[in-house]
């Protein structure tokens, strides 16, 4: 079941959480052994604290949830000082996911973060804009992507995965200058846009709206896995069930003894046309 991702990841399977769904993992002990994990990636945070939007921040929805929650964090300071040495022992790879609104804020948070032994790998959140160019994210453009990816690289000497915005109109080109500026790895895919609307207020369910939807059993994980991806993360299903990753890892390898396939990896790109 071990999946290598390169420069220094290895998953023990190929299921991690997502970021913002798992909290620091230590929420989740009482209900899953994180060592059945290949990896958890800690909430999004940020050079400096943030507040995050208002509330109310989350709604749920017939196909998945809507959320809004702002990167709310206490900064990377607080991070190293307060949260990893909590975590920094877990049986299984914590990464953690790496935001900015400028690119100064990336190349100092993830220089910060490189000297944390027991941190493997940053997720790179290039969905959030860049104050310095009107508020346009970094990963909606070729050029954009490729600026930040290779500052950050240039500094971080760990495995480097970036998480690309599904809002553009041709995310393959966004994927491929990212891995021209150096990225190990991209995560598919971060926020996408959307609304819910409380008909009886005739007003919005959340302050600002965005949404995510995504794998929530392992069939969906294995179909993933087919279409060629290499690992997978769960997020909005945690909330549904908080043992639901350790669950999906245990039905991957159901499905490879049931089809016959001696190793995970022999499920990446599998998908017969």
């Amino acid at each position: 079941m071990t999946i290598d991702l390169g420069r220094g990841l290895v998953l023990r399977n190929p299921v991690m959480t997502a970021s913002g769904t798992f909290g620091y993992g230590e929420e989740y002990t009482d209900f899953v052994d994180l060592s059945q994990l290949g990896g958890i990636i800690v909430k999004g945070t940020t050079l400096n604290p943030r507040e995050g939007n208002p509330y109310p921040r989350m709604a749920e929805t017939p196909s998945g949830m809507l959320n809004c929650v702002g990167l709310q964090n206490k900064g990377v300071q607080y991070f190293i000082d307060t949260i990893y040495p909590r975590i920094k022992d877990f049986d299984t790879n914590v990464l953690l996911n790496l935001s900015g609104s400028t690119l100064e804020d990336y190349v100092k948070g993830a220089e910060m973060i490189d000297a944390l032994d027991k941190i493997p790998a940053i997720e790179l959140n290039v969905s959030c804009p860049n104050v310095k160019q009107g508020g346009m994210a970094f990963g909606v453009t070729c050029a954009g992507i490729s600026q930040v990816v290779s500052e950050v690289r240039k500094i971080y000497h760990k495995h480097l995965m970036v998480k690309l915005s599904p809002n553009v109109t041709n995310i393959a080109e966004i994927a491929l200058a990212a891995e021209a500026a150096g990225a190990d790895s991209v995560s598919l895919i971060n926020t996408l846009m959307g609304m819910a609307i409380d008909a009886e207020r005739r007003k919005p369910k959340l302050s600002v709206v965005t949404g995510v939807g995504g794998i929530s059993n392992a069939t969906d994980a294995v179909e993933f896995m087919l279409a060629g991806a290499s690992a997978i993360e769960i997020g909005t299903a945690n909330f549904i069930d908080p043992a639901v990753s350790a669950k999906v890892a245990w039905g991957i390898n159901e499905y490879c003894e049931r089809h016959g396939f001696e190793k995970v990896t022999d499920l990446i790109g599998a998908l017969e046309c």
